[in-house]
Formats: structure tokens, sequence, C-alpha cells
């Protein structure tokens, strides 16, 4: 009867566990809310995402899973939606219920927006992690004395900086219509366009998403640039022409990263095209940064030296 008993509760505790989002899978699932509201308010996506995963344990939390509120906000004296009740630091605190998911990352926003104990963040640019960390630990967003800390490590083991630039960690798909004609460039390197050629800024240089159908010479007209200097801010060969919804510089990119961002993790179909325009650098003083032979690309795992010259 024992035995019994132990094997039903090890099976139904390793069920739980399955059923579990990972933290990755979480990531994916709602990576482009993050972008969305960094895009509406300047708030780091990464932070964004950061707080989430560690507010709602990847979504898993009860108060998530029940109340949608991925980011452990409390009532307040000036809310007037649903609410729910747990014991966190007191018994029986009155916690926001959302709707949708979507409602817990927009009410997040706007909870940080208008509460003047953030408002110094706002100063910050929306690729500052660690400056936003620091800040939302100093305002007492959370009670625990290495919050800071924490966000910090987990956007720097799941690389969430890049959210700060608008890529995502979704395998996007080309279009068939207009096949990439440069073996050195992944298919991974696209975003979701927000308007028309609306001016973005990834490591503070000026940047646009290309629309389906459009042509370096259509972008560098409409920008007042030569279709040859936007071959060359994106160290492209001349007659190529950019996929939907790939991001495409309009002035020259940065010899190196901020000293903030050091290096950069390879993973799977990432080329040393796509790590420089994930971070707007120079494609050649990257490989040679890192010793590395033109042309040649990263291993899996392989650490890529984005601001200083590899040992």
């Amino acid at each position: 009867m024992k035995l019994i008993t132990g094997l039903l509760f090890f099976f139904f505790s390793t069920t739980l566990i399955a059923g579990q989002t990972s933290r990755l899978e979480y990531i994916q699932k709602y990576q482009i809310l993050a972008i969305d509201e960094m895009n509406r308010s300047g708030i780091p996506a990464s932070i964004k995402m950061a707080q989430a995963c560690l507010e709602s344990a990847n979504g898993n939390s009860e108060l998530s899973r029940t109340s949608n509120n991925h980011f452990g906000i409390k009532c307040k004296s000036n809310w007037t939606g649903k609410k729910v009740y747990y014991d966190d630091d007191a018994k029986g605190e009155c916690f926001r219920k959302y709707k949708t998911v979507e409602d817990s990352y927009i009410d997040h926003t706007n909870f940080l927006m208008s509460n003047p104990r953030y408002y110094d963040l706002f100063k910050l640019p929306s690729d500052d992690y660690v400056g936003w960390a620091k800040g939302l630990k100093k305002a007492g967003y959370a009670t625990a004395h290495d919050y800071d800390k924490r966000l910090i490590k987990i956007i720097e083991e799941n690389q969430l900086y890049r959210l700060d630039y608008r890529v995502s960690f979704n395998q996007l798909t080309a279009s068939t219509n207009n096949k990439i004609k440069n073996e050195r460039v992944s298919h991974r390197l696209m975003i979701n366009p927000y308007s028309v050629h609306a001016i973005n800024e990834v490591n503070g240089l000026k940047s646009v998403v290309a629309n389906e159908g459009d042509t370096y010479e259509v972008i560098a007209q409409e920008m007042g640039l030569k279709t040859w200097e936007l071959c060359k801010f994106n160290d492209q060969p001349k007659g190529y022409q950019p996929m939907k919804n790939e991001i495409v510089y309009v002035q020259a990119k940065s010899k190196k990263t901020p000293k903030r961002i050091k290096t950069h993790t390879a993973r799977a179909n990432e080329t040393m095209h796509y790590i420089s325009q994930v971070y707007g650098i120079k494609l050649r003083p990257l490989y040679r940064r890192n010793n590395m032979k033109y042309g040649e690309q990263p291993q899996i795992g392989q650490l890529i030296y984005l601001h200083k010259k590899a040992k």
C-alpha cells in the first residue's frame, strides 16, 4: 500500500512539473507584448520580460494562472477592477485580476508611468536594463534586497537584451517571393513592423523595418540616401534586397557596443552578420575583435566579444 501511494505521489508530482511552462517557452510566448509596450512607453522590453518571468514564475504561479497577474501588482487605492486575495508580505493581501495576460502587461506599463516614484526611470535609455533594474529596486517595486541582481541575472542568462533591440526569439519565416540572396545573413534577424518605415533606434542608431516588396532603392530615396550607402551601412553586397521585416540601418553602425554589453553567446543558425545587425556594430571590426577570418561563422555556444578584443 505504501509502495502504491509513493508511486502515485511520484506520478502526479512529475506530471505537474512536466506541465509547467519553461522560461524559454514563456519568453517566446509573450516577447512581442514586451516589445509592444517598450515602443509605447520606453520601458526596456528586457526589464518587462525579466520582471514577468520573476514575478509569475514563468507563468506558473497561481496568481498568474488564475488571475492573469504576471507582475504581482497589488490593488492600491485607485484600482477599480476585479480583485483577488493572497498571502504575501501580509495575510490576505489584495491583488489585481485581469481578463487577459495582455491586460496585465499594459497595466504594468501604466502602473509605472503613472507613479511618481518611477518618473526618473523614464529618463534612462530603453536599452539601459542595468539602470532600470537598480532604479526599480531603489523605488521599492519589490521588497527583496537583491531584486535588481535577480532581474539582471535573468536578462543576461537569457540574453533578453535582444528584445531591447526589437529582435524576436522566434524563428520567423522569410517571404517566399523575396528569398534571401546572401548566405551570411540569418533568417532570424527579423522583427514585427509597428508602422510604415518608422525610425527605430538600435544601439543608439537609426534603423527602419523593411516592408514586403521594399528595395534598398526605395528606402534610400525615402531617407534621402544613396543605395550604396544602405549596402555599406548594413554590410551587404551591391544588389542585395531586404526581406520583409528585416532591420535596415539608415546610418553607419558603430565599431563596438556600449560597455554594459560586452559579449554575445552564439546560438543555432546565428551568423556573424546577424550578430553585427543585432547590436548595430560593423561586421569587419567584429571579425577582427574575435580573431576570426572574414566569412567564418561562430559555433553554437561560442562567446563573441562585442566591446573589446578577445584574448
